[in-house]
């Protein structure tokens, strides 16, 4: 049976050092247990970081909305979104699940080993449904099953263009006609993927202004419990005065209103809240998925962690847009725009400790476990799959840090150079920065000739 040797595992409640983990064929732990020869222990393992949040196709675009006209004033959400529609339309699904492999191993080498997909493009480029109703969505379970990443492939919910507005042209692969329409999709999307043996599915509704408010509510009551649903809220102050117009409420204050909220909803952004929308979402368990590269990148504002935490609210982060995707930089621009506003230096610490780094480790895996669909009680566990970044302890800084100031030095102080490898279900799909499957590169270069859109 495979046997992995750490210098130190971390765990829920601390680092524990010298640990062999054994598992069976299948990746499974079947065993946990102290090293007699440590001097055969090298590396430290971390959980693997879960990635709330993704659109694949926009890795396409990563970097290319930096360039302004000299006069032009505003450039903000919604001229970022006129370039990101243009390429969700120019791409054939062959070329989907080139850049969704080529992205999923480039989250692998940065330590993720599992990522929830908010997958809203359904249909061809002129807005007709595939024969195979779940064709694009394939390509996305596909590209996963390819780089070798664990995958929670959310199927989105999208039919109109703004509260009571009809949809856009340019919107046309996105669109469901009704609540029955996008639940054959999710069915389909569920039996198609079943064959992957690594992708589960969820639901999800692209944001409120996306589809028709009582739809919303009947798609919640169609969910069974556990199945994760995932939806785009609060992001855009444009998007709240919209929201308030049409329906006299902020957008968390109605789904705070109108949905039974518990801990398998995941809000994505939600930047803009009130005190009083803080202080019910927190109550309610629900998880708030933070992409603060994303959210950086596109000026969106920042969410207000520091007055959630006080409430012990939920938190995940994922990586949007994907101009960033390291989970240790996601979760340092989480806290350094905190300690900005709040001229605090202890943005995670409570009273239970004041640890930041294994605080922000530990929200970070277990609600975004729980955003897949996973329930987890620690980081590694016997009858549970070895899922893990590990971290070289050759690198100096690390060679000379104590264990009790490790997670720090990961989460404030570490680059990829520090990163040995990562390992999913029990098997290594990146050592030393090179990839198991060498054939992705090769086709992501090609399609990204082919849309021509990076020159």
């Amino acid at each position: 049976m495979p046997k992995f040797s750490f210098k130190g595992l971390l765990q829920a409640d601390r680092w524990h050092e010298n640990i062999t983990l054994t598992t069976d064929d299948e990746g499974i732990i079947t065993d946990i247990s102290s090293n007699t020869e440590s001097s055969n222990c090298k590396d430290y393992a971390l959980p693997g970081f879960q990635n709330a949040h993704s659109h694949a196709f926009q890795y396409a675009m990563a970097g290319l909305a930096e360039l302004h006209a000299p006069n032009q004033k505003k450039n903000d959400f919604w001229s970022w979104r006129k370039s990101m529609y243009a390429l969700a339309l120019s791409m054939s699904p062959e070329q989907m699940e080139s850049i969704a492999a080529m992205l999923y191993q480039e989250m692998l080498r940065h330590g993720y080993t599992h990522v929830a997909e908010f997958h809203y493009i359904h249909h061809d480029q002129n807005g007709k449904p595939y024969s195979n109703k779940a064709e694009l969505s394939e390509r996305i379970a596909s590209a996963a099953e390819k780089a070798g990443i664990n995958l929670t492939l959310i199927p989105i919910y999208y039919e109109q263009g703004g509260f009571g507005i009809p949809a856009q042209a340019d919107q046309r692969r996105f669109l469901s006609k009704s609540l029955d329409d996008y639940v054959d999709l999710y069915e389909k999307v569920k039996h198609a993927t079943s064959k992957y043996p690594n992708c589960s599915t969820g639901i999800g509704i692209h944001s409120m202004r996306g589809v028709d408010l009582d739809n919303i509510i009947g798609l919640a009551e169609f969910r069974q419990n556990k199945i994760p649903f995932h939806i785009h809220i609060a992001e855009q102050l444009k998007e709240i005065e919209a929201c308030k117009s049409f329906t006299g409420l902020r957008p968390t204050e109605w789904i705070l209103q109108n949905i039974e909220l518990n801990e398998d909803f995941h809000l994505v952004h939600a930047t803009h809240l009130n005190n009083s929308e803080v202080l019910e979402l927190a109550k309610s368990k629900a998880n708030v998925v933070l992409c603060p590269s994303t959210e950086g990148n596109l000026g969106d504002g920042l969410f207000p962690l520091d007055s959630f935490l006080a409430q012990e609210g939920n938190w995940s982060i994922g990586t949007d847009s994907h101009v960033g995707l390291n989970p240790f930089e996601e979760l340092r621009l989480l806290d350094y725009g905190q300690r900005l506003i709040s001229h605090s230096r202890n943005t995670f610490g409570n009273e239970h400790s004041g640890d930041n780094g294994a605080i922000a480790i530990q929200s970070a895996f277990i609600n975004g476990s729980r955003s897949m669909g996973n329930e987890i009680n620690d980081y590694f566990q016997i009858g549970k799959p070895l899922n893990a970044l590990v971290m070289s302890d050759d690198h100096p800084l690390v060679n000379m840090t104590g264990i009790q100031n490790l997670t720090n030095t990961f989460v404030y102080a570490s680059d990829p150079t520090m990163n040995k490898g990562t390992i999913v279900n029990g098997s290594w799909k990146i050592i030393d920065n090179k990839a198991e499957n060498n054939t992705i590169q090769e086709e992501f270069l090609k399609t990204m000739k082919a849309l021509s859109n990076r020159f």
